[in-house]
């Protein structure tokens, strides 16, 4: 089987989110899958099952200790692998554990992903969640994934220096931290934090940018901007907001391709 390393979020080698990549001959045990991601050691490998004829390809997403139900810069790696490898000429469709993923390239080779929105309700911030960021929070959000925490400056998002011990006891896949941007070319900021799930801080994370880009187009009002994710690696994904659904646009880069002997 084919096996990819995918830089997603980027156009340069060893920037933006790295994600694995394993083209499945046959359907794989999700015994496998899991030791495979562990093996991979990316937050997300994504496994890739071809459907018959017009059906969707199957899309399944495990980080080095779980399987997850949604991921941006996996299903981008994924459709680039596809894409550069000349597998699909059109509009892709995955089968997911979120629904019907479709995604696109245009000629400059930017990939528009359709992902859901993830908007968040107002909450109180849950015990110990501001010291174990060490932050003063404006506002704090919850979807189903993910607690989001607004903080007061972009330089403020830059130096958080969490307890990621402590940050494991927040009932939460993982912690969003934001604020609007001061930097040229982006309009907010944010890092990701979710060693619940195994990834004590993601690079460049499509899935948070599904309730990102609807809170940040719900305060600054256009429904297109640009994010970016202030991670050592660092990344931008240009977010669109159309009704209850988000689009993530974005490029990648194949850093690694070989053949899988286990």
């Amino acid at each position: 089987m084919h096996i990819y390393t995918v830089d997603s979020f980027t156009d340069q080698f060893f920037k933006g989110n790295p994600a694995g990549v394993c083209i499945l001959d046959n359907p794989a045990s999700d015994a496998w899958m899991q030791a495979l991601a562990a093996e991979m050691r990316h937050s997300e490998t994504a496994f890739l099952l071809s459907g018959e004829a017009g059906e969707p390809y199957s899309l399944r997403w495990f980080t080095p200790l779980v399987e997850v139900s949604l991921c941006g810069h996996a299903t981008l790696a994924a459709a680039h692998v596809l894409y550069s490898t000349g597998s699909v000429a059109e509009t892709l469709r995955f089968a997911t554990k979120s629904g019907i993923l479709s995604v696109t390239r245009d000629d400059t080779g930017l990939i528009r992903m359709d992902f859901p929105a993830k908007v968040l309700q107002e909450v109180g911030p849950p015990e110990g969640l501001a010291e174990a960021l060490g932050v003063e929070p404006c506002w704090v959000g919850r979807n189903d994934l993910d607690y989001l925490v607004e903080v007061e400056s972009e330089e403020a998002v830059r130096t958080v220096s969490p307890d990621l011990r402590a940050l494991e006891a927040v009932d939460a896949r993982g912690i969003i931290v934001t604020a609007q941007a001061s930097q040229p070319g982006a309009d907010y900021v944010s890092r990701f934090f979710a060693p619940r799930v195994g990834v004590p801080e993601d690079p460049v994370t499509g899935s948070a940018h599904c309730a990102l880009a609807p809170y940040w187009s719900g305060k600054l009002g256009p429904d297109t901007l640009v994010g970016a994710q202030l991670s050592e690696r660092g990344g931008s994904i240009r977010t669109t907001v159309r009704g209850d659904r988000v689009e993530l646009a974005g490029r990648a880069v194949t850093v690694l391709s070989g053949r899988l002997h286990a």
